[in-house]
């Protein structure tokens, strides 16, 4: 197996990983990527953004390219589609199926993944009437009938966030009462654009090119009923991709890495930038600015551990 040594090894190609790399290239230290998909991130399947600064619209798949590109400027080493067997962040040692790569700093940009429903119709439909992101989908559903799934702060804030766009927003819980603080609450209830649909679960979505349909069951009548909507949000929670790594740095509760101010983690030389780590806002730009923080102080490690050295 083929050993390869970088000063920094980003875990993660997507908006915080590119961003990343970017910066640490540029602070002149050899930086690889290492990905188990195509580099790109989860912004590569949103069809249009239009809360990226600079583009008053563009593709994400186009947005994600633009990042490759400045990170190929700077002479970044891509390793998508790897295959990740271990990662050991003490001896920052991550083996793959064709490489043993070893680093001095190690940043997580391994990002964050929605909890779904698992019916089906949800996944052939995502960026077809399937969101998981109502900040960046939402001016797409102007004038049309969306159904928001879940009943804690995040369902019904972005319910809220919607009545901006939709004409109608159902909110489907399968309780019936809410989970979201009382002040949240209370502003969806006045809200009359917000109608609620109590013990209830999606079963399956329909449509052709896009949504038209969800499928409901009332699960103390196990009724079935159909839904005509445009669009369906879950929002059952999400989840950090950490399953190489739980359990050797600090997490949260939820499992998402606790970092400091400089993305930081707990332990030394390993950074984390993005949705895997705990933050108030997972956006692409909020990812990209992770990165560049994450990949700055990375740096002054490098830099630091490197004059302790000549010290000796």
């Amino acid at each position: 197996m083929e050993q390869l040594n970088f000063d920094t090894i980003i875990l993660g190609g997507g908006p915080a990983g590119l961003s990343a790399a970017i910066y640490a290239a540029r602070g002149a230290v050899s930086t690889a990527i290492i990905d188990l998909n195509m580099l790109g991130g989860q912004p590569s399947n949103y069809l249009e953004l239009e809360n990226y600064p600079g583009f008053q619209v563009i593709g994400g798949f186009d947005l994600m390219e633009k990042f490759e590109e400045h990170a190929d400027k700077f002479g970044v080493h891509k390793y998508p589609m790897q295959e990740i067997q271990s990662i050991d962040l003490k001896s920052k040692t991550i083996i793959t199926n064709e490489h043993e790569f070893h680093a001095k700093t190690i940043i997580v940009a391994t990002g964050a993944q929605p909890m779904k429903l698992g019916v089906p119709g949800e996944k052939e439909f995502v960026g077809r009437g399937v969101s998981y992101c109502a900040v960046c989908d939402g001016a797409f559903y102007k004038n049309k009938v969306v159904a928001v799934v879940g009943g804690g702060n995040a369902a019904v804030e972005e319910a809220m966030y919607l009545t901006k766009f939709a004409d109608k927003v159902y909110v489907i819980h399968r309780r019936d009462e809410l989970r979201a603080d009382k002040i949240v609450q209370e502003r969806a209830f006045k809200n009359e654009k917000i109608e609620f649909i109590w013990d209830s679960v999606v079963k399956e979505i329909k449509g052709e090119n896009l949504v038209t349909t969800a499928v409901l069951e009332n699960v103390k009548t196990k009724e079935i009923s159909n839904l005509s909507v445009n669009g369906v949000f879950p929002y059952i929670g999400i989840t950090p991709n950490v399953e190489l790594i739980t359990g050797q740095l600090e997490q949260d509760a939820r499992g998402f890495i606790v970092t400091d101010d400089t993305m930081a983690t707990s332990v030394e030389g390993v950074f984390a930038v993005g949705d895997v780590r705990t933050t108030p806002l997972r956006q692409v730009i909020t990812a990209a600015a992770d990165g560049a923080v994450g990949a700055v102080y990375a740096v002054k490690y490098l830099e630091t551990h490197k004059e302790a050295e000549t010290v000796v």
